[in-house]
């Protein structure tokens, strides 16, 4: 049995959930910007996923995690304090550069305010004024707001429907933030690609250094497969092992996109297949119970035994 025990869980909305798991070797070695590959059973899919935090006294690392395909729609379902994961490998992924500017943005968007935490947390121990800008589409989507307040020096909060902050779309928040201050050494951005992209775009005028972290789909995790390499200016790097932090300004973002999309179909009929395994496993279950009740109201004079599960199933 493997030790990655999940000794905390907290889930923040429908779709999106928090897993804090055992690995002190992991959590003394992890840095900020990194990320580990993980596997809920043996025979399972290996997921590439940022480290959203680490406690290097209790040996613990947290992943945060949104359930949009089929293995994080089952860790979701199965991943519960006091189960264990099948495999946790990290860190991987070089750690994001943190010490040399005095003034950072940290902006995070949706899934991404999770491992944007670590560079708003390692930006602000080496002694930078850092300004969170947090994108969320509405209220109840909101997570870890008192905890980036007390981390950093400043926080804009931003929601599309303005139920929560400021209304509108992250790159306000971002505008807002340049407009405040002129001394802005670097932007640091997670989120979906579009939204890195934008900001790029924001900071690129005033020529501010400007670093995303990229999610192209990942295979092994070690530079072996070559399936995450995406375009940096003239040149392809492969986010597992030369990232997963590049120069936004460099990055291809219309590529990156493409490349995210290539295998939409494939993940939906994944999703198809897990949901119709479920329906499966219900109906069965419901088919069995009626038999029982079935049996029940009829005379008891059969000889043989009766097992409605193994009717139920096709036996």
């Amino acid at each position: 049995m493997s030790d990655f025990e999940i000794v905390r869980r907290e889930d923040f909305s429908d779709a999106t959930y928090l897993l804090e798991v055992r690995h002190p070797l992991l959590a003394r070695a992890a840095r900020p910007g990194q990320f580990v590959i993980v596997m809920l059973y043996e025979h399972g899919e290996r997921i590439p996923l940022t480290i959203a935090d680490y406690d290097r006294e209790r040996g613990t690392v947290t992943l945060v995690v949104q359930a949009v395909g089929k293995t994080t729609r089952e860790m979701q379902e199965k991943c519960r304090v006091g189960t264990r994961l099948h495999a946790l490998v990290g860190p991987m992924g070089v750690p994001t550069a943190i010490g040399h500017a005095k003034k950072v943005v940290c902006v995070g968007g949706g899934l991404g305010v999770a491992p944007i935490f670590p560079q708003a947390r390692g930006h602000k121990e080496a002694g930078a004024h850092v300004i969170a800008v947090l994108g969320f589409r509405t209220r109840s989507l909101v997570f870890w707001e008192d905890k980036f307040a007390r981390t950093c020096d400043e926080l804009i909060l931003c929601t599309n429907d303005g139920s929560a902050g400021i209304r509108g779309l992250i790159t306000d928040g971002v505008r807002e933030a340049l407009a405040r201050h002129d001394d802005i050494d670097e932007l640091v951005a997670i989120g979906p690609p579009v939204m890195m992209k934008a900001c790029a775009e924001v900071t690129r005028a005033r020529g501010i250094r400007t670093t995303v972290s990229v999610n192209p789909i990942m295979v092994d995790g070690t530079g072996m497969c070559g399936g995450c390499r995406i375009k940096v200016g003239n040149q392809v790097k492969f986010a597992c092992v030369d990232g997963p932090d590049f120069d936004g300004h460099l990055v291809d973002f219309d590529d990156l996109m493409t490349r995210l999309a290539r295998y939409k179909r494939e993940e939906r009929e994944a999703e198809e297949r897990l949901t119709a395994s479920c329906r499966m496993t219900l109906y069965s279950e419901l088919e069995a119970l009626a038999a029982v009740a079935a049996r029940a109201s009829a005379t008891s004079d059969e000889r043989e035994p009766f097992d409605p599960f193994e009717q139920a199933l096709g036996g």
